[in-house]
């Protein structure tokens, strides 16, 4: 099987090519079940389907997913896609303490804003779909289940050494591992002293079940590494039912089996589990519990984005101390508040697909997140004029040029300049507009060309006042300013040369090289603008222990009362525009509303940063 058409152009990478591989060889044509038709095994997926390669994402219910998760589900998703097979959302929920119904609920929507999703036809049933939405605790049955059968091979024991015994005797890597003293308990006892912490008679912390696999081995994680401990909590799932729980890295090849995964991929960090997933994985295929052809494990380096942080720690921290306003916070990196920020699905998988696929780690610069979003946006997002740093800008012969000083003259700017089909804006010119405070200076410096007022040169000739264009509108000369009781400037003067409407043949009659936005006094609407910008000010926040609170920018939210054109009235919450000469912006989700209209800057049109 090869990609589609339209994923033809897309580079290849490692784990294409194994898929390709497995696909051409038909490693996974053979698929069956060593289970019954009501076993988690069937229940989970139904009859194999050889013709499909199975891919999973498999968060932990524990937090909100970050920009580093965004890859993996581009990844996982999007291969599933391309090569006409199916990706599994499961939540691998085997830490009841941490884990919340409130983080399920937020990955789902999150998956699914992405743009992507886990239901598929059913074979068994035509024109039904199936879902592919699972749960660790959905097998602990058989979990358990498989722990007994370890056991009673000689696999698995329980072990009653205290936390930091087990610790001490697992060695380092210069040293061996020292065998427990539980270690050579026979099946039947350890089978008995398992089921008692099924029971619930031992405390918890008490007692732990192991892999029996090697205390030398060079890889600590063979070193009889951990399997289920006692832990009363109560499950988002499964309620009060358990008091043992499995071990994340032995519950996880066992989801990937029961649920037909050819392909487990994850990044990096998990290389080392792959010894132990492999040993697991062959010695339940050896005792009958699961049929190969087995899921195989494959890592590739996880995005890593200079300017965040993504620890699950780090992250809560900055909520929990009031650093940001919450987990959707648009300064934060976690998916909701990036899009919150405006951020697209479609710019997170233009980063993903950038970013590429390999073993090597290393960093990427948060620039290209922006440049992705610019060139999603850039052919999408509607124009609108906006100013944010207010200043007041008077047309001193308004009235002598259009017989009335409550003239409205109109004016029409494209919704996109490149696309026509869209249509115009249609706002009015009057006597008073707004323009940004920036584009006026008393003593213009070189190589300014916006709006100064008129002056003597060195020789004590007059000099005119500088010349600009508000654009989609009349050329204007500069003739003065205002300043109120603090000296401060409260208002530019300007004249406005007759016939040079931009749109009529008058409109290349005088040469000017500076272009002003603008927006009319009368008609402006008051928003409150939101001016975000990169959380911290050093591109590795946390390096070489450093404490990443130190480096916080506090520039990174700034808010502002700004005027916008009318049309912006009636936006929608989540609707993006390009402001004109700002960037982009975003109706805020939570805080827009008719009537209190709030904008977040998403991204600005250039790269400040390098600068």
């Amino acid at each position: 099987m090869t990609a589609n058409a339209a994923e033809a152009d897309k580079p290849s990478h490692f784990l294409r090519q194994i898929i390709e591989r497995d696909l051409a060889q038909g490693t996974y044509a053979s698929r069956t079940f060593a289970g019954t038709p009501g076993d988690a095994a069937h229940h989970a997926t139904g009859p194999a389907d050889p013709a499909r390669i199975r891919t999973r994402f498999p968060p932990e219910p524990n937090g909100y997913l970050h920009v580093g998760h965004a890859k993996s589900i581009c990844l996982n998703f999007g291969l599933a896609r391309e090569y006409g097979g199916v990706c599994h959302l499961r939540f691998d929920d085997t830490n009841p303490e941490k884990e919340e119904q409130e983080y399920v609920d937020a990955i789902v929507e999150m998956v699914k804003w992405l743009g992507f999703d886990w239901e598929t036809p059913d074979p068994l049933h035509p024109g039904a779909s199936r879902s592919h939405l699972y749960y660790a605790s959905n097998y602990f049955d058989f979990m358990y289940f498989a722990a007994e059968a370890l056991i009673e091979a000689g696999h698995a024991y329980v072990d009653e050494q205290s936390a930091d015994e087990m610790r001490q005797n697992r060695g380092d890597f210069g040293h061996a591992g020292t065998d427990s003293p539980f270690r050579t308990r026979t099946p039947a006892q350890n089978l008995a002293r398992f089921r008692e912490m099924r029971g619930g008679v031992h405390a918890d912390g008490a007692m732990v079940l192991r892999a029996k696999i090697d205390m030398a081995s060079p890889n600590i994680n063979l070193r009889d590494p951990a399997l289920y401990r006692i832990k009363r909590a109560t499950h988002h799932n499964t309620g009060d039912t358990w008091c043992i729980y499995p071990m994340y890295t032995y519950a996880h090849p066992i989801e990937d089996a029961l649920e037909n995964i050819t392909h487990s991929i994850c990044t990096l960090e998990f290389e080392d589990q792959r010894p132990f997933y492999d040993w697991l994985l062959d010695t339940l295929c050896t005792l009958g519990l699961i049929s190969r052809p087995r899921p195989h494990q494959y890592e590739f380096a996880r995005l890593n984005l200079t300017y965040i942080v993504t620890s699950k720690r780090k992250l809560r921290q900055l909520v929990d101390e009031g650093h940001v306003d919450g987990w959707d916070d648009p300064r934060m990196p976690t998916l909701v508040g990036m899009r919150r920020r405006g951020y697209t699905p479609e710019s997170l998988q233009l980063l993903a697909e950038r970013s590429g696929v390999s073993k090597a780690g290393g960093w990427i610069d948060y620039s290209s997140l922006d440049i992705a979003l610019r060139d999603d946006l850039d052919a999408k997002a509607p124009r609108a004029c906006v100013v944010l740093d207010p200043l007041k800008l008077k047309l001193v012969n308004f009235a002598e040029v259009f017989g009335s000083h409550a003239h409205r003259e109109p004016c029409h700017a494209p919704v996109h300049p490149a696309h026509p089909e869209r249509g115009q804006r249609d706002f009015v010119l009057t006597s008073e507009v707004w323009i940004e405070r920036e584009d006026f200076m008393e003593l213009p410096s070189k190589g300014f060309f916006r709006l100064s007022p008129p002056s003597v040169d060195a020789a004590g000739a007059a000099v005119a006042g500088a010349r600009s264009r508000l654009k989609y509108g009349y050329v204007i000369e500069c003739t003065g300013f205002e300043t109120d009781a603090q000296g401060q400037v409260s208002a530019v003067l300007a004249a406005l040369v007759p016939g040079t409407k931009s749109g009529t043949p008058g409109a290349d009659a005088v040469k000017v090289k500076g272009v002003i936005t603008w927006v009319s006094a009368a008609d402006g609407v008051p928003a409150e603008v939101r001016l975000y910008d990169r959380l911290f000010t050093e591109a590795q926040p946390d390096a070489g222990g450093r404490d990443f609170l130190s480096v916080l920018n506090p520039a990174a939210k700034k808010t502002v009362l700004a005027y916008v054109e009318p049309g912006l009235a009636t936006a929608q919450a989540d609707e993006r525009f390009q402001f004109e000469r700002h960037g982009y912006f975003v109706a805020d989700r939570q805080d827009h509303a008719p009537g209190r209209l709030v904008f977040n800057r998403t991204a600005t049109l250039k790269d400040t940063w390098s600068k």
